[in-house]
């Protein structure tokens, strides 16, 4: 599904991603975990095609096609979808005419008939009683006025209707209660398949342990240190990152 190797890649003339070397084979679930300003945002950003992010060196392929060279709008009809760290608001633009543009645009992409609004409004009922939204926030515009919670089911319900190969998840459970996190838990296993590869990005296990990766991978410095299963997540919570940091700047081998 996906393969990363030796990718670097700069913002604003800054080396952030410094070799990163990542394979998550289609059906799992992988996590990745980190101190802030280790480079998780900035990968997911890179797989994702946003502007400001210059890949120097490596490459990305997804199911065996280059993906580094296609546009966002390419990337995203290839099966990539990206749910933000922060959902922006898009006020003046309903929900759901949003979502069927995306997905009728995804289509196209791929040489696909377009849903029709009937249609497409008996999918997204479907897909919304995954995630637990209520019908009205259809109607509403793009997050706007939406609860942090909200904005995050809104995320992971998108997933669902776009049904991606490769869904990456920015930190889907930040700023989440517990009710909400189990909402969110609960609508992201629903969408495991074995067609779908996900990369969860998060600072803390209890994502994952609702939703239980198949590996788990600790970034420092801009690449990939340690791997493991996901006990590793429970270690990090204990130990913190200190020695593994340490080992990185001692420039010791630290993968596992």
């Amino acid at each position: 599904m996906l393969r990363i190797s030796n990718l670097h890649a700069r913002v604003e003339g800054k080396d952030i991603l410094r070799g990163v070397e990542l394979t998550v084979p289609t059906g799992e679930v992988h996590a990745l975990m980190g101190p802030n300003g280790s480079g998780k945002s900035t990968l997911a950003k890179v797989l994702a095609g946003r502007e400001g992010y210059e890949v120097t060196r490596g490459e990305v392929l997804l199911d065996g096609v280059p993906l580094l060279g296609l546009t966002p709008e390419a990337r995203a009809a290839a099966g990539v979808f990206l749910a933000f760290q922060e959902p922006v608001e898009i006020p003046g633009v309903g929900n759901l005419h949003f979502l069927r543009t995306a997905l009728n645009a995804q289509r196209r992409g791929r040489g696909e008939e377009e849903l029709d609004a009937m249609d497409f409004l008996l999918l997204a009922r479907a897909r919304m009683r995954d995630v637990q939204l209520e019908p009205a926030i259809l109607e509403r515009g793009v997050n706007e006025g939406f609860s942090g919670g909200e904005k995050k089911r809104n995320e992971v319900f998108q997933m669902a209707v776009l049904e991606p190969r490769l869904a990456i998840l920015d930190e889907t459970d930040s700023g989440l209660d517990i009710d909400a996190l189990e909402v969110v838990a609960r609508g992201i296993n629903a969408l495991r398949a074995p067609h779908r590869s996900m990369l969860l990005i998060t600072h803390y296990p209890r994502l994952l342990e609702r939703v239980v990766p198949d590996r788990v991978h600790v970034m420092l410095g801009g690449r990939i240190v340690r791997s493991g299963g996901p006990g590793l997540a429970h270690q990090l919570e204990r130990e913190g990152y200190g020695t593994l940091l340490g080992a990185v700047e001692a420039g010791q081998e630290v993968r596992a």
